[in-house]
């Protein structure tokens, strides 16, 4: 018996220490227990109370065990009583204590933690921000200019911020866990949740519904930029790509365009119209290829056109067989697109 009991404490113990992620760096780690937002913040207090509730439920549990154990063979309990009083102990601690617990903890999460998470009215917030998830990247669109990217989010620090999430395919989930609860991303419906980060940073968010073969690569960073590197960072992503400066950038422009990289990627400014990948007009301004997948470097970039399949199997893009002139023409191309 007492080793059963040993057993079940070390699993549960356990669990309890997997349950709690790495703590956030600058590398872009996910942590929910790192709150950097008011709706975070309430979602990371009820987790602990929840946390400590459960503990004293499961205490509760191995005591009236133990004492059970401890007096299988005697009629009457320590403090008096035979096997009523018993009856009444495990009924009231552990039938109406506990129903009284987690009637509390469900009337508080759902009355007030799920109330401060939800997006108010748009008339509320400051900015809207639209994200529609594809198979398998992020789309983002900010409502009212023409600025269109993907896969990183930017919005200024301290202000609330209307997030719209739709979907493109199948069902997705949003989730930056430092700044808010999941939402998930259906056909035909826009969901809605309230960012507003304490302070400047940059948050880790992924796909919390799997969606497919590459639903482990469906990751993007929200920017939580100061006011004013915000605005200037919407100016620019308004404008349209970069014309080419050099003979080696508009040799890869021609690439670009004679290629089916036009017909699935949109370059503002330029005849490429794609819808199926990600826009590029700004692509040389991100820090990360492929959701994530891969930091946005030269060499990188160069690998990714040639074999986007090696890094991630599955998504859309096409392999090239390009000379080693081509694939350079390309990526300075790409590269001046900031």
């Amino acid at each position: 018996m007492l080793r059963s009991l040993w057993r079940a404490a070390t699993i549960a113990a356990t669990t309890a220490a997997l349950a709690l992620p790495a703590v956030a760096h600058a590398d872009g780690g996910q942590n929910m227990l790192h709150p950097e937002s008011k709706q975070a913040h309430a979602i990371w207090t009820l987790w602990w109370v929840m946390l400590g509730v459960s503990a004293f439920g499961f205490a509760v549990i191995v005591f009236l065990l133990v004492l059970g154990w401890v007096r299988r063979d005697r009629a009457s309990l320590p403090f008096g009583g035979g096997e009523r009083a018993g009856t009444a102990i495990v009924v009231g601690a552990g039938i109406f204590v506990m129903i009284a617990l987690l009637s509390a903890l469900f009337v508080w999460s759902d009355i007030f933690v799920l109330k401060t998470t939800e997006a108010p009215a748009a008339s509320s917030t400051r900015l809207t921000v639209k994200v529609i998830g594809k198979q398998w990247f992020w789309e983002v669109r900010y409502p009212g200019t023409a600025a269109v990217t993907a896969n990183e989010i930017h919005i200024p620090v301290r202000t609330r911020v209307n997030l719209e999430g739709t979907t493109a395919d199948v069902i997705h989930s949003f989730w930056v866990p430092e700044l808010n609860r999941k939402t998930d991303m259906i056909p035909g419906q826009v969901n809605r949740i309230l960012l507003d980060a304490d302070r400047a940073g940059t948050y880790r968010g992924q796909c919390a519904e799997y969606c497919g073969l590459q639903h482990a690569h469906m990751s993007m960073f929200v920017f939580a930029d100061p006011v004013p590197v915000f605005r200037r960072w919407l100016a620019n992503e308004e404008r349209p790509g970069r014309a080419p400066a050099t003979a080696q950038e508009r040799l890869g422009r021609r690439l670009f365009m004679s290629m089916p990289c036009s017909g699935c990627h949109t370059i503002r400014g330029t005849p490429a119209a794609g819808t199926s990948g990600p826009d590029l007009t700004h692509l040389a301004s991100r820090t990360t290829i492929g959701a994530l997948t891969l930091d946005n470097t030269r060499s990188n970039l160069a690998d990714w056109i040639q074999n986007s399949q090696r890094y991630k199997p599955g998504n859309k893009m096409p392999g090239f067989t390009l000379t080693k002139t081509e694939t350079g023409a390309l990526v300075a191309y790409l590269e001046r697109l900031r």
